[in-house]
């Protein structure tokens, strides 16, 4: 009956208008008495100009990837702990990456948030509070051998297979203190998932403690962090050094992102990144912690620090560690921190630091460290900043360049102390000490009793 109609239709449109008629008019063909349509193109699906692989991928980006949320109600995964937020985030990572989405409420950190390659971890904001469980301390029993992958210590309680522990002596701090987690016990003896990096002994003092990072990341890339609060219950835990731990801390983490994060009361370091290059932090919140706000660290480069509070943490807002070269740092707040505002010493060179407001801290508002010429701290820009109302205690200057330092610049920085003469403690703009090398000092406006003293002979 179809076919009738099709060969019908065709012969009446072919007797008034002709083949051309037929083809362009009706916009149907018979081959071998089966209609054509002519009316759609056919679709293109070849990949245009601007389609690339990703690195290290033989596929191109995706806009859709995968998302799963996790809440304490109406998620796709619920839970109130680590245990929950790690799932989800393997669960992602094992599809290659995408995004875990986490609800308000308080989540329970007895083990750190380990960060996947290319997952985004993304609170709700303002509301997602991940807190630290409460920590135990207790000697070793009997000397941690390095390498070894247990340890034995004299009072087991609060020490739980799948939490995280932090091992080390009076000799073994710094990068040789061990983070790893739990993974069996038999009494006193536990297992961990990472070797001892040194030698803890109990002469020296032995220790394990339920510490760690709240949020941790170890070789990986395209990680991202965003809303997140961190709770660090610093009262109720011990302190873990900042080479290996922080509130949110990274260790070789290329190109990793931390957005509108924040970190406080954490019994350590705010933030800390070492070994990772091209880091952004971008509005986020560092503040009374027991050690640094910000540290940058360990051959960290092209570092990316803007937008960021520092405040009320114990020692400096923003440190550079060593090999901190190449980085940004603008538009930062960094004060009533414990010590110095901005602290730069080995190895940190050319660097940009611009539109920071550096105020209120017990010392001195920018300090440079004592280093050797090999050591020092070269090449750095200072540009724009306010220093103000800087030192509690005794006379600071708003910058002091200790060491060998040479070629900094400071242009256009506002160097000053506000508060009512009986109170001001700034009263040195610039200090430059004797074994510096040359720097430029250009249009900045100084309030101070001495606005440059130089030490330089």
């Amino acid at each position: 009956m179809i076919r009738d109609l099709y060969i019908a239709y065709g012969a009446l449109v072919f007797a008034t208008r002709g083949w051309r008629g037929m083809a362009l008019g009706a916009g149907i063909l018979l081959v071998n008495s089966a209609p054509v349509l002519w009316g759609a193109p056919e679709p293109d699906f070849s990949p245009p100009a601007a389609e690339r692989q990703l690195p290290g991928k033989m596929h191109s980006a995706m806009k859709n990837l995968p998302t799963i949320k996790v809440a304490q109600k109406d998620g796709d995964m619920g839970g109130k702990d680590n245990r929950a937020l790690q799932a989800a985030v393997d669960y992602v990572a094992g599809l290659g990456g995408g995004v875990v989405e986490i609800g308000p409420g308080d989540y329970l950190m007895r083990d750190s948030l380990h960060l996947r390659a290319h997952v985004t971890v993304r609170g709700t904001p303002g509301q997602t509070i991940l807190r630290k469980a409460d920590g135990v301390v207790s000697l070793l029993a009997i000397d941690g051998d390095y390498g070894e992958e247990q340890i034995t210590v004299k009072e087991p309680a609060g020490f739980e297979v799948g939490g995280s522990v932090a091992v080390w002596d009076s000799n073994a701090g710094g990068f040789h203190t061990t983070v790893a987690r739990i993974t069996g016990r038999s009494g006193n003896i536990f297992t961990i998932d990472r070797p001892l990096n040194a030698d803890c002994m109990v002469q020296n003092g032995g220790k394990a403690a339920t510490v760690f990072p709240v949020v941790s990341g170890y070789d990986l890339e395209g990680v991202r962090l965003e809303d997140l609060i961190v709770e660090g219950n610093r009262e109720h835990n011990a302190a873990l050094n900042g080479c290996r731990g922080g509130g949110i801390f990274l260790y070789r983490a290329s190109g990793a992102v931390i957005e509108r994060c924040t970190v406080r009361n954490y019994n350590g370091d705010g933030i800390s990144f070492q070994q990772s290059n091209d880091v952004t932090v971008d509005q986020c919140t560092s503040e009374s912690n027991a050690v640094l706000g910000f540290h940058p660290g360990s051959g960290s480069q092209r570092p990316v620090v803007k937008n960021c509070l520092a405040r009320n943490n114990g020692e400096d807002g923003l440190f550079l560690c060593w090999r901190v070269r190449h980085g940004v740092f603008e538009n930062n707040r960094l004060e009533d921190n414990g010590r110095y505002g901005i602290s730069i010493g080995h190895k940190d060179s050319d660097n940009v630091l611009r539109h920071n407001q550096v105020r209120g801290n017990q010392q001195e508002g920018i300090f440079f460290r004592p280093e050797s010429l090999g050591m020092a701290a070269h090449r750095n820009r200072l540009e724009d900043n306010l220093i103000e109302n800087n030192g509690r205690a005794g006379e600071v200057a708003g910058i002091r360049v200790r060491g060998e330092t040479r070629d900094l610049v400071f242009k256009n920085n506002t160097i000053r102390d506000t508060r009512p003469a009986e109170g001001r403690h700034q009263v040195i703009g610039i200090w430059i000490e004797e074994k510096a090398g040359p720097l430029q000092v250009e249009g900045n406006a100084i309030e101070a009793k001495t606005p440059v003293k130089d030490e330089r002979k």
